[in-house]
C-alpha cells in the first residue's frame, strides 16, 4: 500500500493467486486551506507540540470543522472506489481489504491520514516551524527595540543628531532668507492676482527677518 497526496494504492493478492490494483481516492486540501490549517496549528503551542511529537492534536476535527472541513470522508460521495478486478460491485472485496488496512495505517502513523488531504509528515513540521520561528523573532524584535524609538513629547522639537548648526556668517556679508527662491526653476502659479514665488518671497522675509513684505503684482487673473 502507497499513501500520496489523494490517492491510495494497494495490491491485493486475491483468493485465486490474481494480484489486483485496488485504489481510493479522496479530494486534498487546496494551498489556500493548508495555509489557514498550519497558521492555526502554529498559533497554538500544545498543536505544535503534539504534532512535532508525532501526534495529531485532540481537537483537531474541531479546528479543520472551523474552516469547512473534515479530515475523514463523511460519505462514500467523498471518495473514488477503483479496482482493476472484474467485479461490479463497489466497493469489491478488495477495495475493503484495502479499506481495512488502510485504517491500520492511520491508527499506526497519524501523518498518513494528513498525507491524503496533501501534506506530508516532513512538509507539515517545516511549515510548522517556520511559522513558529517567525512569530518569536517577531515578539523578540519588539521586546527589544530601544526605548529612545519612541519620540518623547520633552524633546520632540529638538534638533535631531543629523542636523548641524548653521555654519559662522562671513563678517560683512548679508543673509537672505529667499535665496533659496533664486535657485528654484520660475513656478508658473498665481495666488489671486500675484506670482507665487512675490508671495513666497514676502513669507520668508516675514520668517527671517520678522520684516513684513507685500509682493509686487506682476500678473493677475
Amino acid at each position: 500500500m502507497t499513501i500520496s497526496t489523494s490517492i491510495v494504492t494497494a495490491l491485493v493478492v486475491d483468493e485465486d493467486g490474481e494480484t489486483y490494483r485496488a485504489r481510493i481516492g479522496v479530494q486534498a486540501y487546496s494551498a489556500a486551506d493548508w495555509a489557514r490549517i498550519e497558521r492555526a496549528l502554529a498559533g497554538e503551542a500544545i498543536h505544535a507540540a503534539k504534532l512535532l511529537a508525532g501526534h495529531l492534536p485532540d481537537n483537531l476535527e474541531q479546528l479543520l470543522a472551523g474552516f469547512g472541513l473534515s479530515l475523514f470522508p463523511q460519505s462514500l460521495s467523498e471518495i473514488v472506489l477503483d479496482c482493476s478486478c472484474p467485479g461490479w460491485q463497489k466497493p469489491c472485496r478488495h477495495l475493503t481489504a484495502a479499506c481495512y488496512v488502510l485504517a491500520g495505517e492511520f491508527d499506526a502513523d497519524p501523518f498518513a491520514i494528513l498525507a491524503w488531504r496533501g501534506r506530508g509528515r516532513d512538509e507539515l513540521l517545516e511549515a510548522l516551524r517556520g511559522h513558529r520561528v517567525s512569530a518569536l523573532a517577531h515578539i523578540a524584535g519588539r521586546q527589544e527595540a530601544p526605548p529612545d524609538d519612541q519620540p518623547r513629547s520633552g524633546t520632540f522639537w529638538e534638533a535631531g543628531p543629523r542636523l548641524t548648526p548653521p555654519a559662522p556668517a562671513v563678517p560683512g556679508a548679508v543673509r537672505r532668507g529667499d535665496a533659496i527662491l533664486e535657485q528654484l526653476d520660475a513656478l508658473p502659479l498665481t495666488v489671486g492676482r500675484f506670482d507665487v514665488t512675490d508671495v513666497l518671497r514676502a513669507a520668508y522675509h516675514t520668517a527671517t527677518r520678522g520684516e513684513p513684505g507685500l509682493p509686487d503684482r506682476r500678473r493677475g487673473r
